[in-house]
């Protein structure tokens, strides 16, 4: 897979006007994008995506539906309108997504990765279903639809169960919540 080429911000998330290899991004901790974006139905149930064995971060453990970093000269929305037709084979528009946040993910892992994310969040109607998806090998291992109440079952049991990035609870309890107010 080619080497992205991803824009620099700053820690406080403005432009700096300089972009480098996603590599090296990495590498040096610089501060750059991401776009998350969580699918949901009107029947309360929420898309997780198991990343592929092959990650260097978390490999086979479920996450967001769809994530990925924001190429250079991409908007926010751009890159994640990509991201959904590379990892998940669907077409969306911007006026699919609604923004709910952005999230800092500042963190160092032991094989030197250094991440120093913002994650522009949105969720979006899973109007498909959801068999008919296709995926990115290289990103995705599985996907599969929980309601919201196995949702936080599961990620109340995170620190033993294997199933979530633990460190990332008070993040995806910020999407349940958000969902729930959708769907109610």
């Amino acid at each position: 897979m080619q080497d992205e080429q991803i824009d620099i911000i700053t820690k406080e998330g403005k432009p700096t006007g300089q972009s480098a290899p996603k590599s090296e991004i990495h590498q040096k901790g610089h501060y750059h994008n991401t776009a998350h974006i969580w699918f949901y139905t009107k029947e309360g149930e929420v898309l997780l995506a198991q990343r592929a064995a092959s990650k260097a971060i978390c490999p086979l453990l479920w996450d967001v539906s769809v994530a990925g970093h924001i190429d250079a000269g991409e908007t926010i929305k751009q890159g994640a309108i990509r991201e959904v037709k590379e990892e998940i084979g669907l077409t969306i528009s911007e006026n699919d997504l609604e923004k709910i946040g952005v999230f800092e993910c500042f963190q160092s892992y032991p094989n030197g990765i250094i991440d120093n994310e913002f994650h522009h969040t949105f969720i979006a109607e899973l109007t498909v279903d959801f068999s008919t998806l296709t995926f990115q090998e290289e990103e995705v291992q599985a996907v599969k639809l929980v309601s919201l109440s196995k949702f936080k079952i599961l990620l109340e049991n995170s620190e033993t169960n294997g199933h979530f990035v633990a460190s990332n609870r008070a993040y995806y309890h910020k999407i349940i919540n958000v969902i729930s107010e959708r769907i109610s």
